[in-house]
């Protein structure tokens, strides 16, 4: 189908204001540029309970935290959650707005973790800290009134990537313990050859030529991206993983390898529902502020992570 209606306009006020894409500029330039424009399309920040600010120790330095507490009575589920960015851009502004969103439709506790970001720090700096994060989250939710019980990982594009590699991790490390993982459009195979790779050119979204410069930022050499936890479609083995939601769009060049890794879950034996929203592309989910079908695939994260907390609570 076309664009969305509300995409169409968002892109053509791109092209009249002539929005250059991000592989183009230094990675100064990109880095907040990437901010203004998030910002911009998210709308007003929604007032959650109590938001904190923390430093936690990680694998190479401390990284920064933000936790999200809404009103209520605890024990509250705990959701951690990893920001976009291609492994190079993106800080806890990035996901700001939307871990309110979040924090306030499921009733959940919400660790947002920073990591170090390439090419600064390249592959596999991020996944190890964001498993670090994870770790932190599920030994100190107590102090925040959260229940470590019920802790789920969520990303978008390479966050989405992350909370994927998180679960390997977590898996064959024997903890902490995953009820479910919700991936925004994330990448999982470097090495993707698939048609919304090859159809997704247009310089004025994301598109195959940003694909491989954050790639060409995160890996020192071709054969990290082969490792699982650059590619988690690659992994030899996908059982025992927890529960998924996969979002992706119409219009990315990650939409292919996206819903793959979907049907490799399902093919595992994970239950995995994959929700392709048309006329939408990469980058959407943040964009509340502008776009009706961003709201609606919150609500949808937002429903499918309650589910996963309520069934716990139910089972327990």
């Amino acid at each position: 189908m076309p664009f969305d209606p509300q995409l169409q306009t968002l892109y053509d006020r791109r092209a009249a204001e002539g929005v250059r894409p991000l592989y183009t500029m230094t990675l100064e330039e990109a880095r907040a540029a990437d901010l203004a424009a998030i910002q911009a399309e998210a709308g007003t920040p929604e007032p959650v309970h109590d938001v904190l600010d923390l430093t936690i120790p990680g694998p190479g330095g401390d990284l920064p935290v933000r936790v999200y507490r809404p009103s209520g009575e605890g024990p509250l589920p705990v959701l951690v959650y990893f920001f976009g960015g291609g492994w190079t851009l993106g800080s806890l502004d990035t996901s700001d707005a939307l871990c309110r969103n979040l924090t306030n439709a499921v009733g959940c506790l919400t660790v947002a973790v920073g990591y170090r970001l390439a090419p600064e720090h390249k592959f596999p700096a991020a996944p190890e800290d964001c498993f670090a994060g994870v770790r932190w989250a599920a030994e100190h939710a107590g102090r925040f009134g959260g229940d470590a019980s019920r802790l789920a990982v969520a990303g978008d594009s390479a966050g989405g990537n992350l909370a994927a590699a998180v679960t390997l991790m977590a898996r064959d490390a024997g903890g902490p313990d995953l009820l479910t993982q919700l991936l925004v459009y994330p990448n999982t195979d470097y090495l993707a050859d698939t048609p919304s790779r090859r159809e997704n050119t247009d310089p004025l979204l994301f598109n195959d030529k940003s694909v491989h410069w954050y790639w060409d930022n995160y890996l020192t050499t071709q054969d990290d991206g082969t490792h699982p936890l650059a590619s988690p479609l690659r992994a030899p083995d996908h059982s025992g993983l927890p529960p998924a939601l996969v979002i992706t769009a119409e219009y990315d060049p990650l939409r292919d390898e996206g819903e793959s890794y979907a049907e490799r879950l399902r093919e595992s034996g994970v239950p995995a529902e994959a929700t392709r929203y048309p006329g939408m592309a990469h980058g959407f989910f943040t964009m509340s502020g502008t776009l009706d079908a961003a709201r609606r695939a919150v609500e949808q994260a937002a429903a499918h992570l309650r589910t996963a907390f309520a069934d716990a609570t139910t089972k327990g």
